[in-house]
């Protein structure tokens, strides 16, 4: 397994507990309450379509938090490739306990490892040149666990909130300027990133100027980032970390890649991937 690819446990913990309080409240599992007691069930996780895993610690927390005696034995982690019809995982337990837990189970595999193996396409995509950055496109409550999917694609995460560090927008910089915006933010947060977007090569040359430490090269064309990397590269080594960012796709992030920027954010690996198809095939157990 890739280091660092896991999320928060308590952030886990908390993700799960609400999607189980969805999925249970008011009276339970009255489905799975009907069958008789004592019956104890295998399940397999199979992967339908191949890509890249992510969402063990949720799909295990699922079923701890249902049933401490229900056993999850993994046989593949978060970051491994996985084929078609593999085996990724065994769980034998209480069968009312497991049929409880599979679909929050199965929604959270299902949606991070589209996360993983999307980004992984990109990754795979850019080939040796720029790192692949996800962006706060998340979906609400589940930053933590999609920007862990990321790193399990082998991409790289952005600032996680707004506290993060500073990254003045257009919109901010229509009211403060750039100059102007990257003295104060200085000023009051000395210690924090100052991140300016940039729309032209007239505002490249203006964050340069103002000593901004990275710069955002928003919807530019390929050419159009080599020659900023150009003038950043005049710098120095006061030289700022230089994202690409808007509209990129598998098609075009090549490109941008060979330009010499260091980071590609790509919303669309948090708020578009599509779902990774894993089922978890159920037998009563004799």
């Amino acid at each position: 397994m890739p280091t660092g690819v896991q999320p928060p446990i308590g952030t886990v913990r908390a993700a799960v507990a609400r999607a189980l309080e969805e999925d249970l409240t008011p009276l339970g599992d009255i489905t799975s309450g009907l069958l008789p007691d004592g019956i104890a069930g295998n399940a397999d996780f199979v992967v339908r379509t191949p890509g890249v895993l992510a969402g063990e610690a949720c799909a295990s927390e699922a079923f701890a938090q249902v049933d401490a005696t229900v056993v999850v034995d993994w046989a593949a982690h978060d970051g491994d490739d996985v084929d078609a019809k593999q085996v990724i995982a065994h769980v034998s337990g209480p069968l009312a306990s497991i049929l409880t837990a599979e679909r929050t189970a199965l929604n959270f595999l299902g949606h991070l490892s589209g996360i993983a193996t999307l980004t992984h396409e990109l990754v795979v995509a850019c080939g040796d040149g720029a790192r692949i950055w996800d962006t706060r496109k998340t979906t609400p409550g589940l930053r933590a666990l999609e920007k862990a999917a990321v790193r399990a694609g082998g991409g790289a995460n952005h600032r996680g909130n707004l506290s993060d560090w500073i990254l003045l927008k257009d919109n901010h910089l229509t009211v403060l300027g750039i100059d102007d915006a990257v003295r104060a933010a200085r000023r009051r947060w000395p210690a924090r990133t100052i991140h300016v977007e940039c729309e032209s090569l007239d505002q490249v040359e203006e964050a340069l100027r103002a000593g901004a430490d990275a710069l955002l090269l928003d919807n530019m064309s390929p050419e159009e980032v080599r020659a900023a990397v150009a003038l950043a590269n005049d710098t120095g080594d006061a030289r700022p970390l230089l994202e690409v960012s808007g509209g990129i796709t598998r098609e075009t992030v090549r490109a941008y890649a060979q330009t010499g920027a260091d980071c590609i954010s790509v919303g669309a690996i948090t708020n578009s991937a599509p779902v990774l198809d894993i089922g978890l095939d159920i037998e009563v157990a004799s």
